[in-house]
């Protein structure tokens, strides 16, 4: 267990982080860390998380979820769940994961605020993609992925860029931050910022043809805590600011937002 523990407090942490950045700034799934389980290991997590998010990203008022934490990952390489999707890792090496992957966009429902009145929904979408993050000895990392399926149209893609670094304290306290942005392309950008004709006319907005560009950038910390050698109690806040078209967006009342959840998992 002593190199197994590190290892789950930034797996709990990094997976809280995930599910505030799904519902906050649909930033789920922009990197992949294989924390659940030790190299050549099966293992995983189950738990409950409470998280404080925005309505949509964008959206000046936030609302609160109840969410379970599941994630597990076997030693021939796959693995699934809340955090990274359903994947496989083709390397061995503790220090260096790269595969490929089906996650999924959550989309947007309209009736979650007044200027979403008249857009109609955005569909739920699975997605395909790949991925690559090194894991340094120093407790830093640096993530990227690609990811392709989002959007009513399905043709929505996003790259995701992040780096970051965890600390242990002592045996039972680990905390870290990090930081990260998104390039979505135009199809994606239309789908989530833009107004077409068809929604202009049902909607008191006038038509908005965002281009593609980096869609946002966040800043992360956490801290996690090890009750004991299987359960972690996590909490983190994500900082989310939004740039380019996406910023200029009718849709976007708020340019910076904030998250908060705190995460209780068992690790086994």
């Amino acid at each position: 267990m002593r190199y197994l523990a590190p290892r789950i407090l930034l797996s709990a942490a990094g997976f809280a982080v995930s599910l505030v950045c799904a519902q906050a700034s649909a930033q789920m799934f922009n990197t992949v860390q294989l924390n659940a389980a030790a190299p050549g290991q099966s293992g995983g997590m189950l738990g409950v998380a409470g998280i404080s998010t925005p309505e949509y990203q964008g959206s000046a008022k936030n609302r609160k979820l109840i969410v379970p934490v599941v994630d597990y990952q076997w030693s021939n390489g796959w693995f699934a769940g809340g955090s990274n999707g359903l994947g496989y890792n083709f390397s061995a090496d503790p220090q260096f994961n790269y595969g490929v992957r089906v996650t999924g966009d959550i989309g947007r429902k309209e009736k979650r605020a007044k200027l979403l009145r008249g857009l109609g929904d955005i569909d739920a979408r699975p997605e395909v993609g790949a991925f690559f993050t090194f894991n340094s000895s120093t407790n830093t990392f640096f993530g990227s992925s690609v990811r392709y399926g989002a959007g009513n149209d399905r043709k929505g893609l996003l790259f995701d860029l992040s780096a970051g670094f965890n600390e242990s304290w002592n045996q039972n306290l680990r905390a870290g931050a990090s930081l990260g942005a998104s390039y979505a392309n135009d199809n994606y950008m239309q789908s989530f910022f833009g107004i077409n004709s068809a929604q202009a006319a049902r909607s008191s907005h006038k038509i908005y043809t965002p281009k593609a560009g980096l869609r946002n950038t966040y800043v992360s910390a956490f801290v996690s805590y090890m009750v004991d050698q299987r359960t972690s109690l996590s909490l983190i806040v994500t900082s989310d600011r939004l740039a380019g078209d996406a910023k200029a967006s009718p849709l976007s009342e708020k340019t910076r937002t904030s998250s908060i959840v705190g995460a209780v998992s068992y690790h086994f």
